[in-house]
């Protein structure tokens, strides 16, 4: 895989289509994998938090999950193929369990949106093998009996709907307890396959604005990490450009 550096992080240049393959090939090996995906604002919050850039940085996979980085990539002469969206490789990902009979785990969210995550899954996907599912509403002390569940159940594919960083330093957690699961952070994608929250529409996606569709639902919650957000990310990306022309 043909790996980028930038902005004090690394991404790697696949396809939706090149990451549901080395997914797959983790998952016919066995090997353990937290499946990274990065926007500005995660960006943003690596770079004034050590931890959470060592815990991204390490993983396998690292895709552009937002089309600020997208861009940033051809701004900075290193361009990416694609946008692989966290929620689209998520039904991907679904798609591939259903067909290689892989077994999956949901696990976050309030306990009626992962509850209806998993009915609606579950209809649109009759043969998938869900083998449990559980709210994001636990405390770190609860961190090591939900690691007992997962290597009691053992399923192949962790879907995490929690926020970052806690997230990140969840699956960094289960890591070291040897699960040998794929994990991937999801964010709030529970909330819109279970339809609590709408999706933009595909037109609004592919001009890159999802992220001002979300500040408009939800504009005392989000504007601040977007529109101050995405300032401090253009900034730091013309910052490395221009350092790097010295």
């Amino acid at each position: 895989m043909e790996r980028i550096e930038m902005l004090e992080t690394y991404v790697d240049n696949l396809s939706m289509k090149e990451t549901v393959s080395v997914v797959n090939d983790f998952i016919a090996n066995k090997r353990p994998l937290h499946l990274m995906g990065v926007n500005a604002d995660k960006i943003n919050e690596l770079r004034r938090k050590p931890k959470l850039k060592k815990i991204i940085n390490s993983c396998d996979i690292i895709n552009a999950d937002g089309a600020s980085v997208v861009w940033a990539s051809k701004v900075l002469g290193k361009p990416l193929k694609e946008r692989v969206a966290g929620i689209d490789l998520m039904c991907e990902l679904i798609k591939l369990a259903e067909e290689k009979g892989y077994s999956v785990y949901f696990l976050g969210a309030r306990q009626e949106v992962v509850q209806d995550t998993v009915d609606i899954v579950k209809k649109q996907y009759p043969d998938l093998n869900i083998v449990g599912y559980r709210n994001g509403y636990f405390q770190k002390k609860d961190w090591t009996k939900i690691a007992e569940e997962l290597r009691n159940l053992n399923p192949q594919i962790v879907f995490v709907g929690i926020t970052s960083p806690l997230k990140e330093y969840l699956v960094d957690y289960f890591q070291k307890q040897k699960l040998s699961c794929v994990f991937m952070g999801v964010g709030g994608s529970f909330d819109v396959v279970s339809g609590k929250i709408p999706r933009a529409p595909k037109w609004v996606q592919d001009i890159g604005m999802e992220w001002l569709f979300r500040v408009i639902q939800e504009p005392g919650r989000l504007w601040k990490r977007y529109f101050c957000g995405n300032v401090e990310f253009i900034v730091s990306v013309y910052k490395e450009k221009y350092e790097k022309r010295k």
